[in-house]
């Protein structure tokens, strides 16, 4: 496999692993710009995903620390879902992307990279953002630093959250 220079990864590598999980510790310091949250709602919070798959990659996190859905209430379970709707509209409005992926890896053996607190990936999408890169060179391009995303994304969120309506012009509520 060729290598790609990429000097940021040495952080993640050689830096200490948490001992407690990243998504308590990071929603309990009051510093959501450098660990990249972006919205906080009542029983979850959107986190951006320091290594993702593409551009834009989120995690809906419920704020309970617990490993799979049944753990979750019906209102733990409603919010989540909300919020990843509410980030869909924020996707459309800041990115244009022309589809998603959004799942859950329940375990460390169905790929859950933190598989002890329950997230929700989403994963914007765009047609031909899967390039010869993968396959010739076993490597992934991410096309937007991390830092001017995370604004562009707040951004549509402040829009989103003023605005209280969805596309149809309907009341959301909060959430």
């Amino acid at each position: 496999m060729d290598r790609l220079w990429a000097p940021w990864r040495i952080k993640y590598i050689l830096g200490g692993k948490p001992k407690g999980c990243i998504f308590c510790d990071k929603i309990a310091e009051n510093r959501d710009k450098e660990n990249l949250i972006l919205y906080r709602a009542k029983k979850c919070f959107v986190i951006m995903n320091l290594y993702p798959y593409n551009s834009g990659h989120l995690m809906v996190v419920p704020n309970k620390h617990c490993e799979g859905i049944d753990e979750l209430s019906g209102g733990d379970l409603l919010e989540v879902m909300k919020v990843t709707q509410k980030m869909i509209r924020v996707f459309e409005a800041a990115m244009r992307p022309q589809g998603y992926n959004i799942g859950i890896n329940l375990g460390q053996v169905a790929g859950a990279g933190i598989h002890d607190h329950l997230h929700v990936h989403i994963v914007p999408r765009w047609l031909g953002d899967t390039n010869f890169m993968p396959v010739a060179s076993d490597s992934k391009t991410i096309n937007e630093d991390i830092a001017r995303t995370y604004d562009k994304l707040a951004g549509a969120i402040r829009e989103d959250t003023a605005k209280g309506q969805d596309r149809r012009g309907q009341s959301r509520g909060k959430g």
